[in-house]
């Protein structure tokens, strides 16, 4: 149960989206958001948005909302994830799930680089060489076929067309660098990565996911 007295915010508050758009929302906006997000998504993705492992992501985790741009995040509201638990939500229409956004937006703790994300290069790479870092590394919580939750994985997804045709290679490159905080998902580069991956090796992993969604 959302409780929404929690939200004390001030009368105004700016998420940046991407681009040089910014959405203004506020309290009544936000607290829309909460009470749609219980009506909607609180049965998968639990309050406050922390998810559960092995049955839904978080939504509210730092890491990726400062690198899902809203485009993102409104597109699989609509559309869901064929293949996956997450049933489109087109019936909410754009404002609803504005609403929803701007609520999500709320847990940001860092910097909103969605629009320097997706402005990465495309991954260019050896799919043979990153089918063998993905057998080797991300299927074990991912799923042999990036299939996540349905394999009995802890992990997303990452290979469903739905997943894959909504995020850009710097979303998937980001994440494989970076991990997210207090997920399973690690970082897998730098010294203190799981793997030190080498910027080739993981664009060798996003251009074997992209063969997956084919």
């Amino acid at each position: 149960m959302i409780k929404l007295e929690r939200f004390q915010f001030p009368l105004l508050v700016l998420f940046m989206l991407t681009g040089n758009q910014t959405l203004v929302a506020d309290e009544a906006m936000i607290k829309e958001g909460a009470q749609l997000y219980a009506q909607n998504c609180v049965f998968c993705h639990q309050a406050d948005a922390i998810g559960k492992p092995g049955f839904a992501p978080s939504l509210s985790n730092p890491e990726f909302l400062s690198i899902a741009s809203d485009r993102f995040l409104l597109s699989t509201i609509r559309d869901g994830r064929l293949g996956t638990g997450m049933p489109p939500f087109a019936h909410l229409k754009r404002d609803k799930g504005r609403a929803i956004v701007a609520y999500l937006r709320s847990f940001s703790k860092l910097p909103n680089k969605a629009k320097e994300v997706d402005a990465q290069p495309d991954a260019h790479g050896d799919p043979r060489l990153g089918q063998l870092w993905f057998d080797y590394i991300c299927s074990t919580c991912h799923g042999p076929n990036g299939d996540g939750y349905a394999a009995g994985g802890t992990g997303t997804a990452i290979g469903k067309a739905g997943t894959l045709n909504k995020v850009s290679d710097g979303f998937l490159r980001t994440t494989i660098k970076q991990g997210r905080s207090n997920t399973r998902m690690l970082g897998f580069s730098g010294p203190a990565g799981l793997a030190n991956l080498s910027d080739q090796e993981v664009d060798d992993i996003i251009v074997y996911l992209r063969t997956l969604a084919k």
